[in-house]
Order: C-alpha cells, then structure tokens, then sequence
C-alpha cells in the first residue's frame, strides 16, 4: 500500500472515532474518573486509606456479603432454569416456538421497577402468595433477579446449543450411553464456555441490579447498588458512595474480562451450520416440564400485576388508569403520570438516535479490515474503550455525572439532554453488540469489488453494507429504545422533580400511602411494561442469528 493510501486509511480511521471518543471523554471518562476522585482525594491529597476505612464499616461488609450471596443465588435459579428451557427453545421443534421464545426473553427488558412492583404485589399480603410471608425477604430478591436474568442463559446458552454438532452425541448413543449420560459425557463439556460466560453475566447483572433491590428490598436488605443511592441521597455521604462504587467497578471489570475470554475461547464441538431441530420425543419430557414450569413462574408476577391494576375495592374497574392524568392522592406526584410517559418516551427516542450514531460508528471503525498490526491493535484498544459502559453500573455513572457534570465549563446538571446521554451510554454496548458480527460478518471482497466497479465509499456503503445491517440495525433501534424506556438507575440520579420519567414516577407512587397512589403504581407499571414487551416483540421478528441479547 502506498504512503499516501496508509495515511488515508489512517485519516478516516481518526474521522469516525473522533465524535464517538469525544463523547467517551466528556460523558463518561470524566464523570467516573470524577467519582474515583472522590473516593481517593481527600482535602486535595491522596487518602487511599479513606477507601479502606468505608470497606471496614459493618453495614458495608453487610451489604457486599449481601450482594454477592444473592448475586450466586440468583445465578444458580438462573442457570438451573435456563438450560434446560435452552435446550428445548434451541433443539426442539414445536408449535409457537417463536412466540415461547418472544415471550421468555421480556422479562430481560422490563424495566427493573416494574419487576419490584409485580414480584410485590405477587408476594403482598393481598397477593396470590401472600401467604408464604416472603414478601420483603431475601428470597423475593433472589426471586426477581432471576426472573429478570433467565433470558440471558437461554439465549446465549441456546445459541451455542443451536450450533453444536449432533454426530458426537449420536455416536455416544449409538454406543449404548443413556441420554443422561450423553449430556453429561458430550454435550455439557461442549456448552460449557457458553454456559460459564452466560453465568458470568448473570453475576454482573445481578450484582449491579438496582431496582429490583431496591423496590424489594426495602431498608432491610440494601445491595452496593441501592447502598450508594442511600448513602447519595439521604446521608449525602458521598466519599463513602464514591468508595463502594470503586470496589464495584473493579469487580465489574474482572466479571467482564472473565466473560469476555470465555466467549472468545475455542469450541470444539461448534459446526457452521445450525442443527436442524427435532420433534419433541417421551425422553425430553423433563427439560419440557421446566419449561412451561418457567412460563408459569415468568407469568405469574406479571398477570398478578395485570389484575392488580384492574382491581380496586375488591371490584373490577380502570379506576387506576384513569387516574394517570393526575398527580395521585395528598398531591404524590409534581406532574400526572401521562407526563412522566410523554417524557420517557421523548427521552427514550433522544437516547436511540444517540446510541444508534455513537454505535454505528464505533462498529464501523472496530470491524474494517485492519492493513497493519499497528492498525489492528488501535481498532482493537477502541474496541474495549467503547464497552467501558458495561464496566460500570448506571448507579455509578448517574453519580458521576452527579458531582462532575454541575460546574462550567461544562454546568450540565440542569440540562433536558443529560439523561438520554446517561440512558445512551447504558445502551451503547446492547447496540454496538448487536451490529458489529453483522458487520464484521460481510466478505470485504465484497467492498473491494464495488470500489474496482467505481463506486465511492457512500455508493458502497449503500449497496454492500445497507442491506444486510438494516434489520440488526432496527433491532439494536428497538433494544435501545426498551432499554432506555425503562432505565432507573441513573436516571434516579438524575431526572428533574418537574420532568421525571415513568419509573422514576413509579418508585415515587409505591412509597407514598394511599390505595390510590398505589393503584396508580400498578397502572403505570402496566402501561411501561406493555411498552417494552411491544418494542421486544418487534425486535424478536427482527433478530438475525449473530444479534443475540445472551452474547452479553
């Protein structure tokens, strides 16, 4: 290649990373570098002590023994739950699969208040197991996380399920193993990556969970997340939250170094082509039976929240929605709950425009063909740079925007555009995840022989590289859109008293008293999840082979 095609390379390189890095630096290098400060200066020196003092703290040893206890037990319902359903999702044939597998993977994207909400009224005194007592319990936290996170074994569990070659495990029957025995000989060492990475994901998931702590929990049980929100908002012991949010984000980036070794380590057992899927035989009726065991547990908490919504005073009645046009009993909210959905959905569209650009062309610059080694390393070091997000929880971030973001020149603690920034930044990897193994999965022959025909890098873009990412691209579109309708935890932080979106609303109405405010809660609750289970219908039409939500 000539010097003056190396520097063009190079040139264009810069150019498409430039606004992405930009936007890195300001809204999340210099908020968490912000929050670190926090931590580790004290009266303008160095005190790394002060961290260690924060560790030493029994409520804080309290909550990090809390976090990882339910983080392991939420993984361990998850994985036992996922795999079978994975298996019968990925390697059964029968009718509605589709829809079956639609409907298991909602849960993944329900906003984590309205997660809180439904396991609450499932488990309240009033609910259909109110009478097991575990409302407000440990046991209802753990519940909720995996009800939130099961989606993410069966997916990503499935997927590799879906691709393994049958003759190994055919020639282990035919030799007289039991089907038992076949999966415990073949099968399982040939998912175990997939399943130890999805695992690992599922501890970072639920360890970073907010919401669902938060509304189950209470003031009894408190999570590192929920804990650095407390320690924000009601004690303003930010050195303290600062602290806690280092000791997450170190444990977060080895999770996900972890994870990411384990998706990229060989499989042997992997063909090219997806295994055809067979008819349901008498052996499968185990894993079969979990399934539609795991459709009644993913049910239960949403249609009792459902006719929760649809109940009040022991009677049928929309009486809780159509008090949605006003601000609830004793004056609960600032605005109605209409408002806080016209918000988050202008939110959430401002949030998919910014992830979209920010995620197409950070997929651009890390799946070109690389010419050099040097090349090759930069594209790489960006790509780690730019899933930097999904090391950091949005607890952390919100706070970090919190106590950086709210000086010139860069006063922006005010500003309408701080929070879909925020909810971009939580999606960004969902959609740059999404894109780049469709991108990176186009012959670059393909590129090359448009060019050779003359056509320009727009024509070429058009004509080679449109018509396959379209529709990944409209699925990254309607995750980040679910996403971000639904975030809470930074935009606790962050959404203004006069302007807040529907979950923050809907964390407000729960804990004011009143039957109204509460019907109002399962209401609005109703209304947001409809919403995103709407948007991730679509997305499930949309879904190629590589867009995958278990590959996080």
């Amino acid at each position: 290649m000539s010097p003056r095609a190396d520097l063009r390379r190079w040139v264009t390189l810069a150019g498409l990373a430039a606004v992405p890095v930009v936007f890195f630096t300001v809204f999340f290098v210099l908020p968490v570098g912000g929050m670190l400060g926090r931590g580790f200066v004290v009266e303008d020196r160095l005190d790394v002590g002060a961290v260690l003092d924060v560790l030493a703290r029994p409520r804080v040893r309290r909550v990090l023994w809390f976090t990882t206890w339910s983080a392991s037990a939420a993984t361990a319902v998850s994985v036992a739950l996922g795999l079978p359903s994975a298996y019968v999702l990925h390697r059964l044939d029968f009718p509605l699969r589709g829809l079956v597998r639609a409907l298991l993977l909602v849960p993944f994207v329900l906003p984590t208040v309205v997660v809180g909400v439904a396991f609450r009224q499932l488990l309240g005194e009033s609910g259909p197991l109110g009478f097991a007592g575990l409302d407000g319990s440990a046991i209802a936290i753990v519940a909720g996380l995996a009800f939130f996170n099961v989606a993410v074994v069966i997916r990503g569990v499935g997927a590799a399920w879906e691709s393994l070659d049958s003759r190994p495990e055919e020639a282990a029957a035919a030799l007289g193993a039991s089907p038992a025995q076949v999966f415990r000989t073949v099968t399982l060492p040939a998912l175990r990556p997939a399943l130890v990475s999805c695992a690992s994901v599922v501890f970072l998931f639920c360890a970073t969970s907010f919401g669902v702590v938060l509304t189950l929990g209470g003031l009894r049980y408190s999570s590192v997340e929920t804990e650095i929100y407390l320690l924000t908002t009601n004690l303003l012991d930010l050195q303290a939250a600062a602290a806690l949010s280092i000791v997450q984000l170190v444990a977060v980036t080895v999770l996900l170094t972890l994870a990411g070794r384990l998706r990229a380590s060989p499989h042997p057992a992997v063909s090219r082509v997806v295994a055809r899927a067979r008819r349901v035989r008498r052996s499968d009726a185990g894993p079969v039976a979990v399934t539609v065991l795991l459709l009644g547990l993913v049910a239960a908490p949403v249609l009792t929240l459902v006719v929760g919504s649809l109940r009040v005073d022991d009677t049928w009645s929309l009486d809780s929605y159509r008090a949605l046009d006003t601000v609830g009993s004793d004056q609960a909210l600032l605005v109605p709950v209409t408002d806080a959905l016209v918000v988050s959905l202008r939110t959430a569209v401002d949030a998919t425009w910014m992830a979209l650009l920010l995620g197409l062309l950070v997929s651009f610059v890390v799946t070109r063909r690389s010419r050099s080694r040097t090349e090759r390393r930069v594209r790489g070091l960006l790509d780690g740079f730019f899933m930097l997000p999904l090391g950091v929880s949005a607890v952390t971030l919100g706070f970090g925007f919190l106590i950086t973001l709210d000086r010139p020149p860069l006063a922006l603690r005010d500003s309408a555009l701080l929070v879909p920034i925020a909810q971009a930044l939580v999606a960004l990897p969902l959609v740059v995840r999404t894109i780049v193994p469709v991108l990176g999965g186009i012959d670059d022959r393909q590129r090359q022989a448009a060019a050779s025909l003359g056509a320009g890098p727009l024509r070429t873009l058009l004509t080679v590289d449109l018509p396959v990412v379209w529709k990944p691209l409209l699925a990254a579109a309607g995750f980040a859109f679910a996403v971000s309708l639904g975030e809470f935890g930074a935009t606790a932080f962050l959404a203004r008293d006069e302007h807040p979106t529907l979950p923050v609303v809907i964390f407000r109405l729960i804990g004011r008293p009143g039957d109204l405010n509460y019907g109002m809660a399962l209401a609005a609750s109703v209304v947001l999840a409809a919403t995103t289970a709407l948007v991730m219908l679509v997305v499930e039409r949309l879904r190629v082979g590589s867009a995958q939500v278990g590959s996080f």
